[in-house]
This record gives C-alpha cells, sequence and structure tokens, in this order.
C-alpha cells in the first residue's frame, strides 16, 4: 500500500466518521422530539436541519461519543 492509498483509505474513514456522527445527531434529536414534542421540534432538508425548542446537550453528546466509539 503506498501512501496515496493510506491517504485514500483515512479520507473515506473519516468521511464515514462524519456521516455517522451526522446520523447520530439527526436521530437523537429526532428521538428527543417524539418524546416531549411540546419542547422540541425538528425538520430535516437535505444536509439542513432546523430545531425549535429546547434540546438535551447530555443525551446529543452521547449519540455522538456513541457514533465516534462505534456504539448503536
Amino acid at each position: 500500500m503506498g501512501a496515496g492509498d493510506l491517504t485514500n483509505v483515512i479520507l473515506r474513514s473519516e468521511a464515514m466518521m462524519e456521516d455517522e456522527i451526522r446520523e447520530a445527531i439527526v436521530a437523537e434529536l429526532q428521538r428527543q422530539a417524539e418524546a416531549d414534542p411540546a419542547r422540541l421540534r425538528i425538520s430535516t432538508d437535505g444536509d439542513k436541519l432546523t430545531a425549535d425548542g429546547e434540546i438535551d446537550l447530555d443525551g446529543l453528546a452521547m449519540a455522538i461519543v456513541g457514533a465516534v466509539a462505534g456504539g448503536p
């Protein structure tokens, strides 16, 4: 494996991690909105997310850590 191949592997890994983190954020915010619709409403449009209300940052942080660590 040459240096160029290694660089491509690293870039693909970073892109995959970004996708996993993005999915974890959206999933956690959807979970929070479904748990208490009066407290939080979210909508997504492509790569944009609009949130209206209170966000549980501890829950969001745990979802992100889980995504980085490879958890569910």
